[in-house]
Formats: structure tokens, sequence, C-alpha cells
């Protein structure tokens, strides 16, 4: 059964099952994987440069999949750049390495990294923090309002410090200082603005698709550990109190699900709409990821968040995720401004 519920092409049927099938033997695949098996690291890449040429729909389905594998981290943050990077340069001669996952890129936006570094006449100085996927990529694309750049992860001018964070992704702190012909501008004015404001959207909906797809898992799992957990001489999912409990997860979950098809769709179509339907989708998945992780914990008791049980790390991705969306205060205020 899909994730979520879109409108999906036969080719988009036959990636959802592919990447399903082969979840189903590969419990948590690393990139390789991912990129030899399956092709994934160019789902986003124009055809005409070795990839599928993928949307939105195509990149939610996949993330749905992925992070109940605790797999997607980093692939999203790739897989985003290689869009943006193909529609403003679908030419470009680092895509067909991007493609076939033989090199690496990562998107440092707004919604990627917990701050950004000053753009100014081509030069790029500062610092961006919690930056996903750059800890292993070859290339950096800062998609800023100011400038579209493309950045070689050079250690002698792009400075890393790593950090494993407490859901067992690992980011970057970056720090650069670039004169003008270090980097590579690939739109400025009202272009860089429209690809800052499209990576931004597309990350945040997929993190919701993503923490869909958790959700949906750790309902399945606690429901699963309800009928084989025995207490009173009876398993406890008989108990009323707890088959509510499990009714209002599935009720958080449904309305999250409802309104991240809305803001995939919204991005996948550029609709006028699209940052107020991002937003939306982000504050209802926050308050979704507490009422069903929380719960979740709660019904499998003292070891719901023991490193042995898969639920713990699932809650802990869940919970990471909706650090990731920034303030709730911000996106009642894109809201209302769209």
């Amino acid at each position: 059964m899909a994730t979520l519920d879109l409108p999906l092409s036969d080719e988009q049927r036959v990636l959802l099952e592919s990447v399903q099938r082969f979840l189903a033997d590969h419990a948590q695949p690393g990139w390789r994987a991912l990129s030899d098996a399956l092709g994934l690291a160019g789902l986003a890449v124009p055809e005409a440069a070795g990839g599928f040429g993928g949307g939105a729909i195509d990149i939610a389905l996949v993330i749905a999949e992925l992070g109940p594998a605790l797999a997607g981290a980093d692939w999203l943050s790739h897989v985003a750049a290689t869009m943006i990077l193909g529609a403003v340069a679908p030419t470009h001669r680092a895509l067909p390495g991007l493609a076939t996952g033989d090199r690496r890129i990562a998107t440092i936006c707004a919604a990627s990294a917990a701050s950004m570094p000053v753009c100014d006449a081509g030069a790029v100085r500062g610092g961006a923090a919690l930056v996903a996927g750059a800890a292993k990529a070859d290339w950096l694309l800062l998609a800023d309002p100011d400038a579209l750049m493309l950045i070689a992860a050079d250690h002698d001018k792009v400075e890393q410090r790593h950090r494993i964070m407490h859901d067992g992704s690992v980011t970057a702190d970056l720090s650069v200082a670039l004169k003008s012909n270090d980097a590579e501008r690939l739109a400025s004015g009202d272009a860089a603005v429209c690809a800052a404001d499209l990576a931004t959207d597309l990350i945040l909906a997929a993190r919701c698709a993503e923490a869909v797809g958790l959700m949906q898992r750790m309902i399945a799992d606690s429901i699963d550990y309800m009928s084989q957990r025995r207490q009173f001489g009876a398993p406890i999912g008989h108990f009323q109190a707890l088959r509510h409990r499990a009714a209002d997860m599935q009720l958080a979950m449904m309305k999250a699900a409802a309104l991240t098809e809305q803001a995939i769709l919204a991005v996948d179509r550029a609709h006028a709409d699209r940052a107020a339907a991002v937003s939306a989708a982000c504050i209802e998945v926050a308050d979704a990821v507490r009422v069903v992780g929380e719960s979740a914990v709660q019904i499998h008791g003292a070891m719901g968040l023991t490193e042995e049980l898969r639920l713990g790390g699932h809650f802990k991705r869940a919970l990471a995720i909706v650090a990731a969306f920034g303030a709730r205060a911000g996106h009642l205020a894109r809201s209302a401004a769209a």
C-alpha cells in the first residue's frame, strides 16, 4: 500500500513498488545501495544528463519509504540539489556524475541549514550550520535569494565540522570565505529567488512525507505489539483505552498525510498557494508527530525508546524532522502572508 495517496503515473507506481521490494530485503541501505541498485541518486536529474527526470511527487514517494529505513536524510539533500541544478542548468557538467551517485551534492537553503552564509557581489562568506548531507558531499548548492551558487566542497576553501545528530544522521557546520571566482553563479535576481523558494518548499514538503512514513510505521508497530503483549490474561489490544489511543494516533496521522499530499502537489504543480500549503503541512505534521510518537512509546512501555527497538529510532528521526521545520511562528506567519 502506498504511504501517500497521490495521483501516480504507471512509471511512478513501478518506482514505488521497486523501492518497497528493495527495502523489504535491505533494512537500512547505504548510499551505494540506493544508487547502484535503484538509481535513486539520479531520480531528479534530467533524462538528457542520465537521470530519470523525476519531480516532487517522485521524491515524496521515495522519501516516505526511506524514512522508516532511516536512509533518507542525505539522499533528500542530494536529490533536491540535483532537481534545482537540472532546472537552471540542464546540461551542466556535474549532472552525469551526480546521476550515478559517484559524486554527491548537498543543498544549502533555509530549510536544510540552521543558518545561512552571506552572498555579496559573487563572494560568499560566513557559516552554514547543521547542513544535511554536506558531510560527504563533493558539491554544495547554495540556494540563496541573492544568488544560486555551485560550490566545490574543497576542504581548502570550505571548512567543515561534522556533527552526529540525536537521530543518528550526520550534518556539517560549514565555514566559507569564497571570492567571486571560487564559486559558480548559476542564477541571480528573480531567478535566484524562485530557485531558493523552490528548494525550501521542496525540502519541507518532502520532510513532511518522510514524517508521514515514519508515523505509519510507528502506528503499525504499536498495533502489532498490542496484539502480542498480554496482560490480565488478554492482549492489551482488547483494552478500550488503548484502542482509543490507537484511533487518535491514526486520526492525527491521516490529517497530517492529507495536508502533506496537498503540499506535495502544490510544489509539483507550482500552485500560487504553495507557500501556504507547505507551511500548513509542517504545522500539522509537527502536531501529529507528538501525538503518534509519544503514544507509541507509551504503548510499548519502558522499552519504547531503547536502541534495540526500531520505534526509538523512528521517533527520534521524526522529532529531528520537526525540529528542522523551524519555528512554528514562522510557518504561521508565512501561511498568513501567503
